[in-house]
C-alpha cells in the first residue's frame, strides 16, 4: 500500500468518525420518533427551544387542535414563550416504559422533577404515518417527594 493510499484511508476514516459524532449530537427534535418514548423526548426538546412547529409536529387528533386554537388566540411569540416558561422550571424527567394498548397505540408514565415538587402525568400516543403522536394526556398528579431536588447530601 502506497503512502498516498495510507493517507486516503485515515482521512476517510476521521471523516466517519467526525460525521457519525455530528450525527449523535443532533437534537432529538432533528430526527422522526422513532417509538413512543421518542416523541415525548421531541416535544419536551421542542418546547424547551420554544420551535411551535416542532412542537405541534409531536401531537394529533383532539389535542392537536386544542394546541392550534391556543396558538391561534395567544399568537406565535406569546405560544413560543409559554412553551419556554413552563419548561424552564424543569430540572429533570423520567419517562417510563411504555406500556402497549393495541396496535399503534401505547400510553407512558411520564415523571416531572421540579426544585420543590415532582409531578406526573400518563401520556397516549397512537403510531401513525407520520411517526408516534401524543393525542391525550391524563392530569397532573404530584408525587411526595422525601428529598427536594439539589438538597446537599451530608
Amino acid at each position: 500500500m502506497t503512502r498516498e493510499r495510507k493517507t486516503q484511508l485515515i482521512t476517510l476514516a476521521a471523516m466517519a468518525v467526525v460525521g457519525a459524532i455530528a450525527l449523535g449530537r443532533l437534537p432529538r427534535s432533528s430526527r422522526p420518533p422513532a417509538g413512543p418514548v421518542d416523541a415525548i423526548y421531541a416535544v419536551m426538546d421542542a418546547a424547551r427551544a420554544g420551535d411551535i412547529k416542532s412542537y405541534l409536529a409531536c401531537y394529533g387528533g383532539a389535542m392537536r387542535s386544542a394546541l392550534d386554537q391556543s396558538l391561534h388566540e395567544s399568537g406565535e411569540a406569546g405560544f413560543a414563550k409559554y412553551l419556554r416558561e413552563t419548561n424552564a422550571a424543569i430540572k429533570g424527567v423520567a419517562v417510563g416504559e411504555p406500556q402497549t394498548a393495541g396496535d399503534g397505540e401505547a400510553s407512558v408514565r411520564v415523571e416531572y422533577v421540579y426544585q420543590d415538587r415532582n409531578e406526573v402525568q400518563t401520556m397516549h400516543l397512537q403510531k401513525g404515518e407520520a411517526g408516534w403522536r401524543i393525542t391525550s394526556v391524563e392530569g397532573t398528579a404530584r408525587v411526595k417527594t422525601l428529598v427536594p431536588y439539589g438538597t446537599p447530601v451530608n
